[in-house]
C-alpha cells in the first residue's frame, strides 16, 4: 500500500504524523455504534499495511500492536484494543 497525500507520497515524518493521527481517530470511535467499529478496523489495517510497507523490520512492534488491536476489536474487547492502540501510537517516533 502506497500511503498518497494531496502532494504525493508520504515522506518517513509524515508517515509517522499520519499513522499518529489515524490511531488517535480509531481509538474515539472504536466502539461508536454509527459503524465506529468498522472505520475503527479499516483504519488500524491501513496504517498497519503502511509501516509494513514502509520499513517492516523498523516498525515490527508497532505492527505487533496493530495486529493486536484488530484482533481484540473484531471480539468487541474495546478495553484490549485502546490499550494496543496506546501502544501503537506510543512506538511511533521519527
Amino acid at each position: 500500500m502506497q500511503v498518497v497525500g494531496p502532494k504525493g507520497p508520504y515522506p518517513q515524518l509524515d508517515l509517522v504524523a499520519w499513522a499518529q493521527g489515524e490511531i488517535a481517530v480509531a481509538k474515539q470511535i472504536v466502539d461508536n455504534p454509527g459503524g465506529g467499529l468498522l472505520f475503527a478496523t479499516q483504519t488500524m489495517g491501513q496504517v498497519r499495511s503502511a509501516l509494513t510497507e514502509s520499513d517492516q523490520e523498523r516498525w515490527k512492534d508497532v505492527i505487533a500492536a496493530l495486529e493486536a488491536a484488530e484482533s481484540s476489536c473484531i471480539w468487541r474487547d474495546f478495553e484490549q484494543t485502546r490499550s494496543s492502540l496506546e501502544l501503537a501510537s506510543s512506538g511511533l517516533t521519527a
